[in-house]
């Protein structure tokens, strides 16, 4: 069992020895000596001064053992608080209570032990003197009395310690409360003086003066410090005769009083509390008051007010009727269903009806039928609260309308409303949103006549281009030179390849390009890009990437990213004629509320790339207008203004957005935002094709596309790569081709076709019909919703308008050959 339990006075013990705060201690030279004078003249190696806690043994003194605490479970003298006075044990080894105490089998193997108990002045045993020894042995009595001598010394020391402790605490409690006294004497808002009072005598009138006062004192009488101490006849001569009466007879009699009354002297009203204090013929009195005038003053004035209400009462009324008359506002009374029972002559005078036409009549007689549900929710507001700000039409008596802005609040079961004419001012704001309509459609077509001037000049250069060189092969061939028409033909391939790249921009900057969004490792592409960005950017110009560790992955256009890039970069090495340094950074990016609405983004998780150079900088009229389509700094030739916008075009389309931070002669800054794609990013497998693939062998593949030019076409080039072709110029004649025991191994389709039935509905009703049917999507406009937002089934792709015949011929292989 644990000692500690069987310890019934474990707690008088912790509180005793809490008393004499001795438990942690330091050593002190007393105890320390009675300590070594019991192992000397017991003639043992080990003394202890020994004082039990709840858990451990701590020790006050010690010799031979050179620790001050062990554990309470295998301590000796926890046997001896059991004993009467005194524990001698002269053979440990033979004892039950110690035959296994770890101290006895192990070391130090104590064998001998004796020990006196420790006892507070009330009896409770708090530790031991106790000697012990390595071997077994008998101790004589005048040992154990010199034991116990020693002993009683301890408990001496103890209690000398204990009366100087109590000796402090009273010092300590007095001192306490004296700074209690000081401080709530010195802080209290009520005004406090004790007063030495001199009593009359036939030849001298009764007087007192102030031996002592707290701050609040000087602060309500307004008497400066210097009165302290002076009779107050002579310092205040001004002082009414009643204070010294008063004061003088709580002196004389002992009797407390309290009281109101004011110092015309010093301007004031006091309410005060006296009581004599200290010995009867000490005729000192303690004086405890408050400055009460504002209180006096107000109910002087409470006072005033009720003698002239009726009066006051009569000319406010008077007011009201002249402001309710008067007043260019409709003023009406209204009765909780809604009846007029009172009504101002601004009403007459807004809406034409007279008091006769109106009293006793519902509001919905006079509200148009568009507005009284508007106005019922109104009425049922304004009978329980104030009502905010509504606006309803009302009927004029000449037929007219009228709007009218209310304001309500209920009262003794009536609703008082005030309404503002404001027909002029709705009037105004129709008028001036009109202009703000037309002027936006002015700058819409503006915007739509610069965008469309720029297409027209881009085009026409590029179709002189084609169509010139289109013509130069013709007569080439009509006349037989058939040497050299490569040129002619790459001339105009050229032209066509840069007329798509325009499109391909235009419809970024529009958002409506098709994007193959894919779960893509940023880090991975821009490092694969280095290379390409080193050639492009030149000898000048240094680039350093700077990755993020961790970045998350980014669902989009891997392709798309890699131009927006190359563009910025182009761009950034464009500001730097003289050369300088381009840094492509990434960051993971939380975008809270705050900043959403700065940056015109949803909150959440963003991957930011920015690419950043230290060139010349754009003033904020240029930032203003850098995404404009075919808005362009650089020189005739150098730009068509649509790199920028592309990038708008594509970042707004991914679902995040683009920002420029720039100044003046301190570089430019570009940050692209995409949004975080939770999952692992997909690695990318080329699949560019050089040259045709002729690598059909009977297929049969089902073309739907409402333009004969682009069927034909398409027959033509899988016809010569050994593949059957059926076309369809609109998804019901393709269906009824799958519904048809026709042979088809693919479909190709556009996304775009006419007559109700668009590219991804033919898709489904074909794999209705045919499950696991491999389908093409084609498209030169940006279907994205038609064909799931990038996110296709398995055994579906897509391929944007316009392609090359090698990239149709490598998609239809790879695609039947899978």
């Amino acid at each position: 069992m644990n000692v500690d339990h069987m310890d019934e006075r474990g707690t008088e013990r912790a509180a005793a020895l809490a008393y004499y705060e001795i438990l942690d201690s330091p050593r002190e030279e007393a105890f320390d000596e009675l300590a070594a004078l019991a192992a000397k003249l017991c003639d043992t190696p080990i003394a202890v001064v020994n004082l039990m806690a709840a858990d451990r043994q701590f020790f006050k003194a010690e010799v031979g053992l050179d620790v001050r605490e062990t554990p309470f479970d295998s301590s000796f003298c926890a046997k001896a608080l059991h004993e009467e006075d005194f524990l001698l044990v002269p053979d440990t080894t033979k004892d039950a209570r110690f035959d296994c105490n770890p101290l006895v089998v192990g070391e130090p193997y104590i064998r001998f032990y004796a020990g006196v108990l420790l006892k507070t002045p009330e009896g409770v045993p708090i530790g031991t003197l106790c000697v012990m020894d390595f071997r077994p042995r008998e101790m004589s009595a005048l040992e154990q009395e010199t034991l116990r001598v020693f002993g009683r010394q301890v408990m001496a020391q103890l209690d000398l310690r204990r009366t100087a402790l109590e000796r402090e605490r009273e010092q300590e409690a007095a001192f306490a409360s004296e700074s209690r006294y000081r401080v709530l004497f010195e802080s209290i808002e009520s005004g406090f003086c004790l007063a030495e009072v001199r009593l009359g005598d036939g030849d001298a009138p009764t007087d007192y003066r102030i031996v002592e006062a707290n701050p609040a004192f000087y602060r309500q009488t307004g008497f400066p410090e210097a009165i302290l101490g002076q009779w107050l006849r002579r310092a205040a001569p001004g002082l009414e005769e009643h204070w010294f009466e008063t004061y003088g007879q709580v002196a004389r009699t002992g009797e407390p009083i309290r009281f109101e009354d004011g110092a015309i002297a010093l301007d004031r009203w006091f309410d005060v509390s006296a009581f004599r204090v200290g010995e009867p013929d000490e005729y000192r009195v303690a004086i405890l008051f408050n400055d009460i005038s504002a209180r006096r003053l107000a109910e002087e004035a409470l006072r005033q007010l009720n003698e002239t209400l009726e009066d006051r009462v009569a000319t406010r009324t008077a007011e009201r009727d002249m402001l309710w008359r008067n007043t260019q506002d409709i003023q009406v009374t209204l009765d909780g269903a809604g009846l007029f029972q009172s009504i101002n002559p601004a009403f007459t005078a807004i809406l034409g009806w007279e008091p006769d036409d109106v009293l006793g009549k519902p509001v919905f007689d006079f509200v148009l039928p568009e507005d009284e549900e508007l106005t019922d929710q109104a009425l049922q507001h304004a009978r329980t609260s104030a009502l905010p700000i509504v606006e309803n039409r009302y009927r004029h008596k000449d037929g007219g309308l009228r709007w009218i802005s209310w304001v309500a609040a209920p009262a003794e079961g009536l609703i008082y409303a005030s309404g503002r004419h404001i027909t002029a001012e709705k009037e105004q704001a129709a008028a001036l949103k009109q202009s703000e309509d037309a002027l936006r459609q002015a700058q819409k077509m503006e915007a739509v006549g610069q965008l469309t001037g720029g297409l027209a000049h881009d085009f026409n250069n590029l179709l002189t281009g084609m169509m010139g060189n289109l013509e130069l092969l013709q007569l080439r061939v009509a006349r037989g030179r058939l040497e050299d028409l490569d040129r002619f033909i790459n001339a105009a391939q050229g032209a066509g390849r840069r007329a798509a790249s325009l499109t391909q921009r235009l419809l970024a900057f529009s958002r409506r390009q098709t994007l193959d969004p894919r779960p893509t490792d940023v880090n991975r592409l821009i490092l694969g890009l280095e290379e390409m960005l080193q050639r492009t950017m030149g000898a000048t110009t240094d680039i350093e990437i700077v990755g993020a560790a961790g970045l998350w992955a980014a669902e989009i256009d891997a392709g798309q990213l890699e131009n927006a890039i190359l563009n910025l970069c182009i761009n950034g090495r464009d500001a730097m004629p003289g050369g300088g340094r381009l840094t492509i950074e990434t960051a993971n990016k939380w975008i809270d509320d705050r900043t959403g609405r700065e940056r015109d983004l949803p909150p959440g998780q963003y991957i930011s790339v920015c690419v950043t150079d230290s060139g010349t900088g754009m003033s904020p009229e240029t930032i203003e207008r850098a995404f404009e389509p075919f808005y362009t700094t650089k020189p005739i030739g150098q730009g068509t203004g649509l790199g920028l916008s592309m990038i708008y075009g594509f970042a707004r389309q991914s679902g995040g957005q683009v920002r420029i931070y720039s100044e003046l002669g301190q570089g430019t800054t570009i940050c692209i935002y995409l949004p975080r794609h939770h999952g692992e990013a997909v690695d990318e497998v080329g699949n560019d094709v050089a040259a045709l693939v002729e690598a059909g062998s009977g297929q049969t593949v089902l073309v739907v596309d409402d333009e004969a030019t682009i069927r034909h076409l398409i027959d033509e080039v899988l016809d010569e790569i050994g593949y059957t072709v059926i076309g369809a110029a609109d998804g019901a004649a393709g269906i009824k081709v799958l519904q048809s025991g026709a042979r088809i191994e693919l479909l190709i389709t556009d996304v775009g076709l006419p007559n109700g039935m668009n590219g991804r509905q033919v898709a489904d009703e074909a794999r209705r019909l045919r499950p696991g049917l491999k389908v093409l999507f084609i498209t030169g406009f940006a279907e994205n919703a038609a064909v799931g937002n990038g996110h296709l089934e398995p055994g579906m792709e897509l391929l944007t308008k316009p392609f090359t015949l090698e990239a149709l011929s490598a998609k239809v292989a790879q695609m039947l050959s899978g």
